[in-house]
């Protein structure tokens, strides 16, 4: 028999850990982008545990709805939709059906605006998420730039169901409506502006990952033959609202780099338009400043 160092035989294979070795292989066959990090992450929320935990949990304790969950994220049902939550920066969100499952490349977006906002000579600098979604954006920034004053804005109602829960006890201010025409009585006013639009241009359906075409709202999702429509209604609105010298940030899709700052014009009183990459190297978002006249 095989001894490990201190001399004794190693230890049988706890039961869950078993389970997730084949919960891994279940995935990992039906294409799930990481299969590994998602059996674990069930089992952690079926079994009441964090992931690095899961060797303590006894055998006789193991969960059989466990494979009901792995069942559903098999079938390509979101992770977060599954466990009702996300986590983004330094926030944990719900979600669910009906909104926006917010996605690791917005972080670099949002750690861009923050930075910015923070080197702005603005004692309460005033904000604006457009398309907030389940509010990660809006949050995100209250909790990170303290004395920053929020608004946040969402047409769907299915979205704010969720967005009510997350902005709760928080300084964000919620409206719902539409990002076209949101907020008139703050025009001239912004610091900041910041949205993570729908860009997915309609002719790309069958190419987006099962989990955002068949869970996230389309309203979320797609805008236009090329995907743009959204990005360029937001732009008249993002004028409409900065102040001279504000900051415009908008996320896009990779295949879009280049496109977005020239929407952002200096005919269109811009200045300093350029696009940003995310933390894999692609381009993921565009920033303006609305010009001095």
């Amino acid at each position: 028999m095989q001894q490990n160092s201190g001399g004794r035989p190693p230890g049988p294979r706890s039961v869950l850990l078993a389970e997730v070795a084949q919960a891994t292989q279940r995935l990992a066959d039906a294409g799930v982008p990481s299969p590994r990090f998602d059996a674990e992450e069930l089992a952690a929320h079926i079994h009441g545990c964090k992931r690095g935990e899961l060797h303590n949990v006894k055998d006789a304790d193991f969960d059989a709805r466990y494979w009901e969950a792995i069942a559903r994220r098999e079938a390509r049902e979101p992770l977060q939709h599954i466990t009702g939550r996300a986590f983004f920066r330094y926030l944990e969100l719900q979600v669910g059906p009906g909104v926006f499952v917010p996605r690791p490349e917005t972080e670099s977006v949002v750690g861009w605006a923050i930075d910015a906002v923070r080197a702005m000579d603005v004692v309460e600098p005033l904000i604006v998420d457009l398309c907030t979604g389940s509010g990660a954006i809006a949050l995100a920034m209250a909790q990170e730039v303290p004395r920053s004053r929020v608004h946040a804005v969402e047409l769907s109602e299915d979205a704010l169901e969720w967005t009510r829960k997350n902005v709760e006890g928080s300084r964000v201010v919620l409206h719902q409506g539409d990002a076209l025409t949101a907020l008139p009585e703050l025009d001239g006013q912004v610091d900041l502006v910041i949205s993570n639009p729908p860009y997915i241009p309609l002719t790309e359906w069958e190419y987006v990952a099962p989990e955002a075409r068949d869970h996230d709202p389309e309203l979320a999702l797609f805008s236009g033959e090329d995907g743009l429509d959204t990005i360029r209604g937001i732009e008249r609105t993002a004028h409409r609202l900065l102040r001279p010298g504000g900051l415009v940030v908008i996320e896009h899709a990779d295949t879009q780099g280049g496109q977005v700052p020239w929407i952002f014009n200096e005919e269109a009183g811009w200045a300093d338009a350029a696009d940003h990459p995310d933390l894999n190297n692609r381009p993921r978002f565009a920033t303006a400043r609305k010009a001095t006249p």
